[in-house]
């Protein structure tokens, strides 16, 4: 007998049926201000159910045995939740995975990068994802997003080097740092700045080489999140230009 093949739809319709039964207006609206969704704004149009994170992540491990194609479908809703939702079980299946679904989650993860629309979806998901999976590959499509049109792909980029930063690989970050040193988004300086931190935390040798070369042309908030853990003399010394 032919085994039963699941229904993608009836799974993706479960998983959206109890977070939406979570939805609170109050938090919905909160969201909508948060994340910048007025007209002109970086997340214009975006919609939100109002869920915490901490209360969507208690409804996950339910839904770990998904299949790929039904989390996608997830991936594609207009509810921001949702998308997030998608996300942190892709994350979660990739760690876990063969290296045949890894290739898979990473090549939908690329094909969906539409749906990952907002500064939060992009840092949940870059590291575990697109870090994981490049890892042990070639890199170079890194530097293909980071000359990207779309901000969330260029913010992409640069999260994704925090998984080789924590394994002490600085090598990517500081070359994309440098290709995005001149980004016109606030929210890539704050991208960048906070992944040169991290970089700093590990090897501080390793940031300040960089920052003599690029610090005098980064935008303020770049360098301010860089050198946030400074001490306090050798940051104001950056922030006044006398390094």
């Amino acid at each position: 007998m032919a085994s039963q093949q699941p229904d993608i739809g009836a799974e993706a319709q479960a998983l959206q049926q109890a977070l939406r039964q979570l939805a609170d207006p109050a938090i919905a609206a909160h969201s909508l201000r948060f994340f910048k969704t007025g007209p002109g704004e970086y997340g214009e149009g975006d919609r939100f159910l109002g869920i915490r994170l901490p209360v969507l992540r208690s409804v996950l491990p339910r839904f770990r045995h998904l299949e790929l194609a039904a989390i996608c479908e997830v991936l594609r809703s207009p509810w921001h939740e949702e998308r997030l939702a998608a996300l942190l079980l892709l994350a979660d299946r990739l760690g876990r995975a063969d290296e045949a679904t890894r290739r898979a989650i990473f090549t939908s993860y690329l094909e969906h990068t539409a749906f990952i629309n907002n500064w939060d979806l992009v840092d949940c998901s870059a590291a575990p994802i697109v870090g994981a999976y490049l890892a042990d590959k070639d890199r170079s499509l890194l530097s293909t997003l980071a000359a990207s049109a779309s901000l969330w792909e260029r913010r992409i980029a640069i999260i994704a080097t925090l998984h080789f930063i924590r394994h002490n690989d600085f090598a990517d970050c500081l070359a994309l740092a440098a290709l995005l040193r001149d980004d016109r988004h606030d929210l890539i300086h704050k991208a960048v700045g906070w992944m040169l931190r991290e970089v700093g935390k590990r090897d501080q040798q390793a940031l300040e080489r960089f920052l003599r070369q690029h610090y005098r042309l980064m935008p303020r908030t770049m360098l301010r999140y860089a050198i946030e853990r400074f001490p306090e003399p050798l940051r104001l010394a950056y922030l006044r230009g006398r390094v």
